[in-house]
């Protein structure tokens, strides 16, 4: 089967200086992201919605996860004590591409007859997953040449994979900081390649991913166990159960984030599954595990990274569609491309 998905409407050339903003002019719902209403030309950050979710093994929804980030994001307020302000260096959103909306629901007819034992389907179903795989690294590799930061919105796990590749062409060598409950390292689950739960394992045969740092792991399949000792070095874990019990020892949060740093190279891409963190703050996610990290973990996690790795940019998936799930994955966005934007050189592209 042969999924077309139209190729990313995308700016031409480096961002130009942002118009002034007032963050306290009165709003309007055609603003989108953080009410800012910027042309794109004038976005030094750029979201890539992708309403997208066909392998979800939980609950249903996270295809709504971008649009409950965006409406969600015109409620935050825009100086962050860690990230400062960077809507000033501007921040927008590609529009959602109706496409892959279409491919969605026709991948998840193909998985529930996967998931009857139908190997068609299951190739069908992947097919379709490549497809929207292939519009992610298009969107992303453009943004990536126009000296932009994508930030990817999803949507299951399994689109990042077309992100990761936008960055390791861009930049060899890259880590992936993965905050997540899973570590998302099968071959295939229930048939299927493309599969939210293969996301990671994925990224491992992209020629330019170095290493994969997963942070607050609880819910691991023994096929997980088997990729990463396969991996040999290239899978590094910190469980959350590591991190509690080095907390329970007496250490300190700072040090563990430094163990996750030095297992970082130099360039990074941050991957947050919105399951990585403390049910509470993700309600909505479809697969939600006990523990995970708090939201000051989240934070301190995110501003050492950036202190001294450069972040050449993230996705943000697994969000659920109620208001909660969009406000808090509305402030990590605006966290980590804060971060992202100021502990660069003035002037350097992602």
């Amino acid at each position: 089967m042969t999924m077309t998905i139209p190729p990313p409407r995308l700016p031409d050339g480096p961002p130009r200086p942002p118009r002034p903003l007032d963050p306290d002019a009165p709003g309007r719902a055609d603003r989108g992201l953080f009410d800012l209403g910027l042309p794109l030309e004038e976005c030094r950050v750029v979201a890539v919605p992708v309403p997208y979710e066909a392998t979800c093994s939980g609950a249903a929804g996270t295809a709504d996860g971008p649009r409950a980030l965006v409406e969600a994001s015109r409620d935050v307020d825009l100086h962050d004590p860690v990230a400062g302000e960077p809507y000033a260096a501007g921040i927008g959103a590609l529009d959602e591409e109706p496409a892959i909306r279409r491919a969605s629901r026709s991948a998840r007819a193909a998985v529930a007859d996967a998931r009857n034992g139908d190997a068609a389907a299951a190739a069908r179903a992947d097919a379709i997953g490549r497809a929207v795989q292939e519009w992610v690294y298009r969107a992303c590799r453009g943004l990536l040449a126009t000296e932009r930061l994508p930030v990817v919105l999803g949507g299951e796990h399994a689109v990042s994979v077309g992100a990761f590749r936008a960055a390791a062409e861009r930049r060899s060598g890259i880590g992936i900081l993965q905050i997540d409950a899973h570590p998302d390292l099968r071959p295939s689950y229930e048939g299927m390649a493309t599969s939210h739960a293969a996301a990671m394992h994925a990224a491992l045969s992209i020629e330019g991913v170095q290493r994969i740092v997963a942070v607050g792991l609880r819910d691991i399949a023994p096929a997980d166990t088997r990729a990463r000792e396969e991996a040999v070095g290239r899978c590094v874990w910190f469980t959350d159960a590591a991190i509690g019990a080095a907390l329970a020892a007496g250490r300190r949060y700072d040090d563990v984030v430094a163990e996750v740093i030095e297992a970082l190279p130099p360039d990074v891409w941050i991957s947050l599954d919105m399951d990585g963190l403390e049910p509470a703050l993700c309600p909505g996610t479809g697969t939600p595990v006990p523990g995970g990290l708090t939201w000051r973990e989240f934070v301190g996690l995110v501003a050492a990274v950036g202190r001294s790795r450069r972040i050449v940019g993230a996705d943000l998936v697994e969000i659920g569609p109620g208001r909660l799930d969009g406000l808090v994955a509305a402030k990590a966005f605006y966290l980590i491309a804060g971060v992202a934007l100021a502990h660069r050189q003035q002037g350097a592209g992602p």
